[in-house]
C-alpha cells in the first residue's frame, strides 16, 4: 500500500530513520515507502532541515581546541567553541555555524543555569534554531532582545522565536517592533505600548543573551541593510569608522561604541546593560572578521561560537 508522503512530517521522519538508522539507500527508502527516488530524497532533506536528524561525531579536533584556548586567552572569554571547517559555497559558513549553534542552544535550553534566555536575530541565529532537534524543556522562557521586523522574512526575529518555541515547547516572547523607530519620539511612544514594555522588562531578566554580530561590510548581507532604508546613512556609518553592530548599536575596529542618531531610535536595550550577564555571539565568515574583532574588543562578550577558518583569521590578526 502506498504511503502518503506529501506534506506529511511523519513520513519525512520515517524516511530519515530508514536512511540514517536503517542504513537503506535513498533508492531502497523510495521502494520501502512506495514513492519516487526524488520524493525520497526530498523527504530525507526535509527531515534534516526540520532538525529531526542529529549527527554526532565523537572526536576532539586538536587544532580547534587550540584555537578556542587562544581566543579565550586573547579576548578574555569564559567560553569558546570552534566548529571544524566544512566546504561551503558562499562567504558565510552557515552550515558550520548552524551546527555548533544548535548544539549550544540545546545545551543551554536543557540546562538549569538560565531561566530566561535572550535571543538576537539574523541568518546565523535562524540557521542555528532550525538545526536544533526537538527537545521539550520545562521552566524556561526565551525573549527577543531587539526589534527587527523587516521586509526580509529570512531574517525576521519572529521566525527565530517561533521556531524556538516549536523546538522546545517553552514560552517564547517576541519584541514586536522594527529595529529602529522612525524618531526618538516614536520610540518613546512605542516603549509604553503593551507587548513592548513588558517584553523589554523580560529582556532585563535574561541571564544569558545569544547574539549574532552585524558587519558594516557592503557585501555582508547584514540585517542593517534592510533595517536602514537610506543607503546614504549606512555609508556615513562606514565613513565614520563603524565596522560592527551589536543590538543595533555601532562599534569601531577597537570595540569603542560610536555615537549615532540610531542610539536614540533603536528598539533594544543599551549595550552597557549586558554587563554582568553571559553574552555569547554566534558569528563567522571572511567578511565578518573585522566585525567580530570589534565585538570581542568591546568587552561585553563572554563567549564565542565560530568556525575554524574565522577562528584562524581572528588569531592571525592579533599575532
Amino acid at each position: 500500500m502506498a504511503v502518503e508522503a506529501k506534506n506529511n512530517p511523519d513520513v519525512a521522519a520515517r524516511a530519515a530513520w530508514l536512511h540514517f538508522v536503517g542504513g537503506l539507500t535513498q533508492g531502497e527508502v523510495a521502494r520501502h515507502l512506495n514513492v519516487t527516488n526524488t520524493r525520497a530524497h526530498r523527504l530525507i532533506a526535509r527531515a534534516q532541515a526540520d532538525g529531526l536528524v542529529q549527527i554526532f561525531v565523537d572526536v576532539e579536533a586538536t587544532e580547534c581546541v587550540m584555537l578556542e584556548r587562544r581566543l579565550m586567552e586573547r579576548f578574555g572569554l569564559k567560553f569558546c567553541r570552534v566548529a571544524m571547517e566544512i566546504p561551503e559555497s558562499g562567504p558565510m559558513p552557515l552550515r558550520s555555524l548552524a551546527t555548533v549553534g544548535a548544539q549550544y542552544l540545546m545545551e543551554v535550553s536543557s540546562g538549569k543555569r538560565h531561566k530566561t534566555i535572550g535571543l538576537g536575530n539574523g541568518r546565523t541565529l535562524t540557521g542555528s534554531v532550525n538545526a536544533m532537534g526537538r527537545d521539550p524543556v520545562v521552566g524556561k522562557q526565551f525573549v527577543s532582545v531587539l526589534g527587527g521586523l523587516t521586509r526580509s522574512f529570512a531574517a525576521n526575529p519572529y521566525d527565530v522565536i517561533y521556531r524556538l518555541a516549536q523546538k522546545t515547547g517553552a514560552e517564547a516572547h517576541l519584541l514586536p517592533a522594527p529595529l529602529y523607530a522612525n524618531t526618538a519620539e516614536d520610540k518613546a511612544v512605542m516603549m509604553k505600548q503593551f507587548g513592548i514594555a513588558d517584553t523589554m522588562a523580560l529582556i532585563d531578566e535574561a541571564s544569558l543573551v545569544v547574539l549574532g554580530v552585524g558587519s558594516l561590510d557592503p557585501d555582508s548581507g547584514s540585517i542593517i541593510d534592510t533595517a536602514i532604508d537610506d543607503p546614504n546613512k549606512t555609508r556615513e556609518l562606514r565613513e565614520g569608522g563603524a565596522v560592527a553592530e551589536l543590538l543595533g548599536q555601532f562599534f569601531d575596529i577597537d570595540g569603542q561604541q560610536i555615537e549615532t542618531e540610531f542610539d536614540q531610535r533603536v528598539m533594544a536595550p543599551p549595550i552597557k546593560s549586558l554587563k554582568g550577564r553571559e553574552v555569547t555571539a554566534i558569528a563567522g565568515g571572511a567578511n565578518k572578521v573585522k566585525a567580530i574583532t570589534a565585538a570581542l574588543k568591546n568587552g561585553h562578550l563572554t563567549g564565542l561560537l565560530t568556525d575554524e577558518v574565522t577562528a584562524k583569521a581572528l588569531v592571525e590578526d592579533h599575532e
